[in-house]
């Protein structure tokens, strides 16, 4: 059993050679029957050509009579001695013997022994006897159908046969054999098969060729996913035709490659970052205890190492819940609680609590706008709201003052919070909501942050829907700008007018 071809190109050269091999044996059979078709109809053409002109020299016209050749002299009074002077042509007062015609000279030349084909004549009286033969002649032949019957043409053993009647009776035929018309068939069908195995011949290279040159893309494809697959993520498609089906595929995955190099980079600095920020607490944890256990001591050194151990651990607690909430919703397996809820009475709240750490710090907290009615989770947007707040009380000066603005603009929800501190450099605003990342020195360990706080912001306001932006300039300020649908996605329209 011959086992069918497993790869797109040798699939597609298969069916493209067997619908060659079809058409080709099609156009081949329908040139060789119209040529045999037209073959015998010239031998037919040449056969009735002789039978008239056989016809007209028996002398068996309609309505004419019978006329000697034209080479006999008048009609004698008495019968001349057999085989000299006899008449080429029938009495017409009786019936011709057998033996007794002959062909004029000037016809002599349709009926020649020696050409291809050979053509014969052979005559019958109604009788049924014989009474003229070409020389060239088969023998045997039996006699057609006469006048009641028509004329007629017919194809036996190896020869063309077509005949007629005269009015009196006789009956007239004229053959030839078909072996020459057949040779020329033959060297016509050997033409054909030659010339159609060239062409296929040439079909199925020239169609290897295209199927080789239109799926060599394809290939590059499956190297590129290859290489991608074993960890080279740098490794992209090159688009030879871009306005093409496999140039728009080659794109697309080009563009799946780099989120998927992003991604694993991301991931790989995610995981490189985590780590170390749970180093330092950890490190403090082990450091502490070795030092507790390391000799005896008093009461109060013992509080103190059990405070920092505590806020290491209180560090690594907060390390954790961030990077757990980071995890679910990059997952998709924290859904939101949604409901409806007023923007600004939430921001209310948390200004509120964070009052104590302004006052603290103689940062000034102020709220501004007008009610913002919404459909989201508020709880998740209250941990976006502190977050922002407790970044713009850290990081500015005795003094600054820090604004939260409230405001609809269209079907949108728009929060600004805005801060009179040292601002941020221009080079770090494309960084900010990265994970861990920290502007500067300002910025560090030494304020408890981990640099997730932004990060965090920016997945849940993306989660409801919404974005988040950030304008600043150093000695300027800083402006938090969080834009969110008046309808969450999957909120029940209708429940704010």
């Amino acid at each position: 059993m011959i086992p069918r071809p497993r790869t797109l190109r040798w699939r597609i050269q298969t069916w493209h050679g067997l619908l060659l091999v079809a058409v080709l044996a099609g156009l081949g059979a329908t040139a060789y029957r119209l040529e045999r078709t037209n073959a015998f109809r010239h031998l037919d053409t040449e056969l009735e050509k002789r039978l008239g002109a056989l016809h007209s020299a028996v002398g068996g016209r309609p309505g004419g009579p019978r006329r000697p050749p034209p080479d006999a002299g008048p009609p004698p009074e008495s019968h001349p001695p057999p085989g000299r002077g006899e008449p080429r042509g029938p009495d017409p007062g009786r019936p011709p013997r057998p033996g007794s015609f002959q062909l004029p000279d000037v016809l002599a030349a349709l009926f020649v022994p020696g050409e291809e084909p050979a053509y014969f004549y052979h005559l019958w009286t109604r009788h049924g006897e014989v009474f003229g033969a070409a020389a060239h002649a088969p023998v045997g032949l039996p006699m057609p159908p006469r006048a009641d019957a028509g004329p007629g043409t017919e194809t036996r053993d190896g020869r063309r046969l077509a005949w007629k009647s005269t009015p009196p009776g006789e009956v007239l035929l004229v053959g030839a054999s078909t072996a020459p018309t057949e040779r020329e068939l033959t060297r016509f069908a050997w033409w054909l098969a030659g010339g159609g195995l060239a062409v296929l011949a040439l079909g199925l290279v020239g169609g290897g060729w295209l199927t080789a040159r239109a799926l060599s893309p394809v290939q590059e494809i499956g190297a590129v996913a290859s290489r991608v697959a074993e960890g080279r993520m740098g490794a992209r498609i090159s688009v030879a035709e871009p306005g093409s089906e496999l140039g728009n595929l080659a794109a697309a995955l080009n563009q799946t490659f780099a989120r998927l190099e992003a991604a694993f980079s991301e991931q790989a600095r995610f995981t490189a970052d985590a780590a170390h920020e749970l180093l330092t607490p950890t490190s403090v944890l082990l450091a502490q205890t070795q030092l507790a256990l390391h000799r005896p001591r008093s009461a109060e050194e013992y509080r103190e190492t059990i405070v920092t151990v505590r806020r290491a651990a209180q560090r690594i607690h907060n390390l954790c819940e961030s990077l757990l909430t980071l995890t679910c919703f990059d997952s998709h397996t924290e859904p939101l609680q949604l409901r409806a809820c007023d923007l600004a009475e939430v921001a209310r709240e948390q200004l509120e609590a964070l009052q104590p750490l302004a006052d603290e710090r103689g940062i000034a907290l102020a709220q501004e706008g007008a009610p913002c009615p919404c459909q989201a989770d508020p709880d998740r947007l209250a941990q976006v709201f502190t977050n922002l707040l407790v970044n713009a009380v850290k990081y500015s000066r005795p003094g600054d003052r820090v604004t939260l603005t409230t405001e609809r603009i269209g079907n949108a929800a728009r929060i600004r919070i805005a801060d009179t501190g040292p601002g941020i450099a221009p080079e770090h605003l494309p960084h900010l909501f990265e994970r861990f990342y920290r502007a500067d020195a300002s910025r560090n360990r030494a304020t408890g942050g981990a640099g997730l706080g932004l990060a965090i912001c920016k997945t849940l306001v993306e989660a409801h829907g919404g974005t988040i932006s950030v304008q600043s300039e150093p000695a300027s300020g800083t402006i938090l700008t969080v834009t969110l649908p008046s309808e969450a996605p999957g909120a029940p329209s209708g429940t704010f007018a």
